[in-house]
């Protein structure tokens, strides 16, 4: 355990860097990550948490291997839990594909909503992270959780009256006529979370906007990218298929094969109004389907 008591103003990387001057940024990051520095006795994570005047900071040892079952298990979650962003009112995630985005009524204990609450609860044990919006379970991706409910409810208002940006990126079976062009349907949703496309007049049915354009293509797949003015249950997985050009992998709405063994959606980027400051923000996630 290495102690200082900090007499200047800075972050907590450049004061790392000092006390470590032969360590690179990357190893000071990961010092950070590992929970390994304390600031008056909190473990703090992020490289830009300010650090003041007569501030005590302690460097823990290096953690050794645990026997602990339940602590490697937690450990390997963490460490696949990819953070884009974090500030003190959100978390922006990118979603591996397979992993459901919060539990359903079969109380599922993997999900990224677990994952997330059990990264800022090493912090301080009453954080907690709110559920602004899902992802298919089958779709990754970028996801934003709120830390607090001021925040939650306020980009929950985004997303309901459709004022954010989403884009996503696809591989589709075969070649679309048109370069690009916008599906305009109404689905619904039944209580098995079964979806069908119905006419506007049908009880419970909801709009679906899905505005898509070919990127590239070859003799097999296409590569598009997709802009959603709504976000409804398989709205891009029904709108392709409805197109007849369905969402690789996606048997479930008539895809023929799943080469990559994974449904091809992926949620690029996100763009909002941040809930501190309202200033507008924009998140990426590196597309998978990307060939450069």
């Amino acid at each position: 355990m290495k102690s200082e008591v900090f007499t200047g103003e800075e972050n907590i990387l450049q004061t790392l860097q000092r006390l470590f001057p032969n360590s690179s940024k990357n190893t000071l990051r990961i010092m950070l990550t590992k929970g390994r520095v304390n600031i008056d006795g909190e473990v703090v994570y992020r490289a830009k948490h300010g650090v003041s005047t007569g501030q005590k900071i302690e460097i823990s040892d290096k953690p050794k291997a645990d026997s602990d079952p339940y602590l490697k298990k937690q450990q390997k979650k963490q460490s696949k839990l990819e953070i884009i962003w974090e500030d003190d009112t959100i978390l922006v995630l990118n979603k591996p594909a397979g992993l459901l985005s919060v539990a359903t009524n079969k109380m599922e204990d993997e999900t990224l909503h677990s994952w997330a609450n059990e990264y800022v609860k090493r912090k301080k044990k009453s954080n907690w992270c709110y559920i602004v919006h899902r992802l298919d379970k089958e779709t990754s991706g970028i996801m934003v959780m709120a830390k607090t409910e001021r925040a939650k409810e306020y980009l929950q208002q985004q997303f309901a009256e459709r004022s954010l940006h989403r884009v996503y990126n696809s591989l589709i079976e075969g070649n679309p006529k048109e370069n690009q062009g916008t599906v305009r349907s109404f689905l619904v949703e039944d209580k098995h979370l079964n979806v069908k496309g119905v006419s506007s007049t049908f009880k419970g049915a909801k709009e679906a906007i899905t505005h898509w354009r070919v990127i590239e293509s070859d003799e097999l797949v296409s590569h598009v990218e997709l802009y959603i003015e709504t976000g409804r249950r398989h709205q891009i997985r029904m709108a392709m298929q409805h197109i007849g050009h369905p969402v690789v992998g996606d048997v479930l709405h008539g895809a023929k094969k799943n080469p990559l063994d994974r449904l091809a959606l992926h949620a690029t980027s996100l763009e909002f109004l941040h809930p501190e400051n309202d200033e507008p923000v924009r998140f990426e996630a590196r597309n998978p389907f990307a060939t450069q």
